[in-house]
């Protein structure tokens, strides 16, 4: 079941150029409770639809009691929805997953997130015809028509900016960056990459991020494993000076972080690493390089919101990510996700120059008895 499960999304995006295959091994972990820590405190179910002998459609549904504790709306979240254009499907999909949420108690169904926030949420409804960056989904145009179709409704947007490394701030952002750094003593340091440091370090950032994002929609806090994961992921990924620690009055107050856009590098491995898969990937990453980057994670502690310092902080964040990504080559940025309602953030990305091209919806619908 597992090796259908993930390779029917090969055959239904066959003919579409802009998708990128994931790795196979990368998934086969994602989805073991033993090495993905999200199953802590979070149980799943996972369905494959067939017809006449083939895989035509998957879906999972998830409840995660961290959720629970924080909102206690009795929410339940389904994922990874893959089908055939054919509304039947998508309406067995759905159902299936609707009921094992109702039997769970649940009376609000929100999705697609793919296990959670941390993951891949959204479901792609802007911007098909550009590949999706390292960790963004990427779908088929008619999902949304067939989800929509099922009685689900908008719940939130998630926007992604795309960014031109070359393009510096305005001068007026420049100068005010210039002038308040130097007025309020903001220091800024690469993270340290040491081992004796590192998982230090990315605690750290999450801490911070945990802060800043708290009154997001949807946030869930991440637990120690899950930080512990990431950091795991992080030393892989991360290139030298690709994290930036701003500290203020002596205090960690604000970072940003980007990785290299590994889908440019494994996007014609499809899904496998090997016998060569392996060596082309630390190749492209490690020798010639990708072109674009992405910046998945940017914070600025919650009581320096909504200041002059904060809106420094954040401008000097996204700065210091365009000039160490162009030291690397990396000639464009994605900028994701932002909250669609998160308008200080939205209005300041297209202050610098940047721009919404891709838009991914999250959605909801009401499974209680008189829904």
């Amino acid at each position: 079941m597992w090796q259908a499960f993930h390779r029917l999304p090969h055959r239904l995006y066959a003919s579409d150029p802009n998708w990128v295959a994931p790795l196979f091994l990368e998934r086969r972990f994602h989805f073991d409770p033993a090495h993905n820590p999200f199953f802590e405190h979070a149980k799943a179910a996972f369905w494959l639809a067939m017809r006449d002998g083939e895989p035509v459609g998957r879906i999972t549904a998830q409840i995660d009691a961290l959720h629970q504790a924080r909102y206690h709306d009795d929410t339940g979240h389904f994922g990874f929805i893959e089908a055939v254009d054919d509304p039947a499907v998508f309406a067995a999909l759905l159902s299936a997953a609707e009921g094992w949420m109702k039997a769970q108690g649940m009376r609000r169904s929100v999705g697609p997130v793919s296990f959670s926030m941390w993951d891949e949420p959204g479901l792609l409804v802007e911007g098909f015809d550009t590949p999706p960056s390292v960790l963004m989904g990427h779908a088929l145009p008619y999902y949304q028509t067939h989800i929509t179709a099922h009685h689900y409704l908008k719940a939130q947007d998630l926007v992604a900016y795309d960014y031109e490394n070359g393009l510096p701030l305005p001068d007026n952002m420049a100068k005010i960056v210039s002038r308040s750094n130097k007025k309020n003593d903001i220091q800024y340091r690469y993270i340290r990459m040491d081992k004796k440091h590192f998982e230090d370090e990315v605690a750290l950032l999450l801490d911070i991020v945990n802060d800043a994002w708290s009154d997001n929609w949807g946030f869930v806090e991440m637990t120690k494993a899950e930080i512990d994961d990431m950091a795991g992921v992080f030393k892989i990924l991360l290139p030298p000076n690709a994290a930036v620690i701003a500290e203020y009055q002596g205090e960690a107050v604000a970072f940003e972080l980007w990785l290299p856009n590994l889908n440019e590098a494994i996007r014609d491995l499809k899904g496998h690493l090997l016998p060569f898969g392996f060596a082309k990937l630390l190749w492209r990453l490690k020798v010639t390089g990708v072109n674009s980057v992405r910046m998945p994670l940017m914070g600025v502690r919650k009581k320096w919101q909504n200041t002059q310092i904060g809106a420094t902080l954040a401008l000097s964040m996204i700065q210091h990510a365009r000039v160490d990504a162009m030291k690397h080559g990396l000639k464009r940025a994605e900028l994701s996700w932002i909250l669609e309602s998160n308008e200080r953030l939205r209005h300041m990305l297209t202050l610098v120059g940047g721009n919404i091209y891709k838009r991914y919806r999250i959605y909801e619908k009401q499974i209680g008895l008189h829904s």
